[in-house]
């Protein structure tokens, strides 16, 4: 509680001095002296003195006021696979079920991550990445962030929420705030967690620190469309680090986003087309792959926005599909298993794998 305390007081702190992105890690593996003395400047003393008379019964249960579970280091119920880092949390603090959140770390993981400036079609896939790995019984681990990230996250959802959210900041705030029904709905049926205390605002040097949280929470972690100095490499490269295994999805060569992926298959990660690739190189199963139908290039501009979240008529016609004859169109990409219907008129992609007709 102690150390959890001092890091939270000391954020400001650390991005004011935290310089480039491997110092961030080295000033966490600090003990507490070192740590004030490296970054308290002139506070240092004041804040020491404060950490002297932390009441660390009332602060931990401050936090649970606040709607977080802490686990300490030396917790049997602090995640395993957190131990291997160099540098792991003191402790982790956690939105949603407790009791879930073992579960959810004791099951084969995958996390999915990539650009906040992503594709349609890089959002579609990470989409489908966190849908048939959540479905399959794989928990889907990302930061919550725009683009790839949050696309991943409502994948699993879809699929029944085997996923779980790392932030940068308070477990309790969602970040970027426009995600608080995202956040509520991953703390509602898996988890929210990170090693900032409840409270902490959210700095540009958490989120390389979180990203070694979610490489080691991982099996496999597989990147979905990143320019060439993406903090998504950072993930890739501490999984690396931690013999966690480093997959990605090509994209054509000479576009921006897909630099990362294809310079880490380039360098032997492995290659990463769907879902059934994710649980052959996290678990060793090939899965037999879905026939693939032929659809017309009007049913196909449907089919791919429901692939990219547009889950009613109302959001397809407001991203620009056509209104006339859309619910036929629905209909028809239903009967084939291209899509399927969800309560309350809600579309989800189905089973059935498809690609344009030609002309």
């Amino acid at each position: 509680v102690r150390r959890s305390w001092l890091v939270g007081r000391l954020a400001g702190h650390i991005e004011h001095s935290r310089g480039d992105r491997a110092a961030v890690r080295t000033l966490l593996a600090l003990p507490d002296r070192r740590l004030l003395a490296a970054v308290g400047g002139s506070r240092r003393h004041a804040i020491a003195s404060e950490l002297r008379r932390l009441d660390a019964v009332a602060t931990l249960e401050g936090w649970k006021q606040a709607g977080a579970t802490t686990f300490c280091c030396h917790s049997g119920s602090y995640p395993e696979r957190l131990r291997r880092l160099p540098d792991p949390p003191a402790a982790i603090h956690v939105v949603g079920d407790a009791g879930r959140l073992a579960g959810l770390l004791t099951a084969p993981a995958v996390a999915v991550v990539g650009a906040r400036r992503c594709s349609p079609d890089g959002a579609a896939m990470a989409r489908g990445l966190g849908r048939g790995c959540s479905a399959a019984g794989v928990a889907v681990v990302s930061g919550m962030a725009l683009g790839v990230d949050a696309a991943a996250h409502e994948g699993a959802l879809e699929a029944g929420c085997l996923t779980v959210a790392v932030l940068a900041g308070a477990p309790e705030r969602a970040y970027p705030a426009r995600w608080r029904a995202l956040h509520g709905r991953i703390a509602a049926g898996g988890a929210v967690l990170s090693e900032m205390p409840p409270g902490t605002a959210s700095y540009r040097w958490g989120f390389p620190a979180r990203n070694r949280i979610i490489a080691a929470l991982s099996g496999l972690v597989v990147v979905v469309e990143a320019r060439e100095r993406s903090g998504s490499l950072i993930t890739a490269e501490i999984a690396a680090d931690l013999g966690v295994s480093v997959g990605a999805i090509p994209g054509s060569p000479g576009r921006p986003l897909s630099e990362a992926p294809n310079a880490l298959v380039r360098d032997g990660a492995a290659l990463v087309r769907d879902s059934e690739d994710v649980l052959e190189e996290l678990l060793g199963i090939r899965v037999p792959r879905a026939p693939q139908t032929t659809i017309e290039p009007e049913l196909a501009q449907v089919a791919a926005m429901v692939a990219g979240g547009a889950d009613t008529p109302e959001r397809i016609a407001a991203a620009g599909g056509t209104a006339d004859g859309l619910l036929a169109a629905l209909t028809r990409l239903e009967l084939l298993g291209v899509v399927e219907r969800r309560g309350a008129g809600r579309y989800v992609p189905g089973p059935t794998r498809w690609q344009p007709r030609a002309g």
